[in-house]
């Protein structure tokens, strides 16, 4: 893939990223209670460990290995061992249901948004909330758009907005969206 993305505020990490994604869904579940640009360094960082990031050596992996390569100083998440877990059943449902091809969750049988989002929401560690952004983050920043995908997508789908990491292109754009999700938790306080 050509696409450049800039997630991790890193170039080499977001090469990868933007590369591969299996490395992006990586990063889309490691996105949770660290700071975004840490959660999608994290791929690069197994990468690094492993001497590549093969969702079937991970799949296969001993799962105390894999969790102290997860572990490994400094740790790619703040709960490296149930991270670790996440990870190696995300990759194993790919390899079950999409044969270690995260590209067919949104290729296979040409899906529609509402399709593509069904099966974000099926992989292990993936929400409606973690659906929607990565289906938003496909189709604002990998050209990823299938029928319907902004509606699928809801909010996180609208042109221009700057709420997730779908929304996320540059520094600047990082501190808008960190700004929005300020202002969204300070409102929810007061309601």
């Amino acid at each position: 893939m050509s696409s450049k993305v800039c997630l991790a505020q890193n170039p080499e990490a977001d090469e990868l990223l933007a590369e591969d994604m299996f490395a992006l869904l990586v990063g889309m579940l490691l996105d949770q209670q660290i700071p975004m640009e840490k959660a999608f360094r994290g791929p690069k960082d197994i990468a690094d460990r492993m001497a590549g990031l093969n969702v079937h050596r991970i799949a296969e992996a001993d799962p105390e290995e894999f969790a102290a390569i997860v572990a490994e100083k400094p740790a790619v998440h703040r709960f490296p061992g149930s991270m670790a877990k996440r990870l190696q059943t995300l990759a194993q449902h790919l390899i079950e249901h999409y044969d270690g091809d995260p590209a067919t969750i949104w290729t296979r049988g040409e899906p529609d948004g509402k399709e593509v989002l069904k099966r974000l929401k099926d992989l292990p560690g993936f929400g409606d909330q973690k659906a929607r952004i990565f289906l938003a983050l496909l189709g604002k920043q990998l050209g990823v758009q299938p029928k319907g995908w902004r509606q699928a997508a809801g909010a996180y789908g609208e042109d221009g907005s700057r709420r997730s990491v779908a929304d996320v292109l540059d520094k600047a754009t990082l501190a808008e969206v960190r700004d929005f999700k300020k202002a969204a938790k300070a409102a929810a306080k007061t309601s």
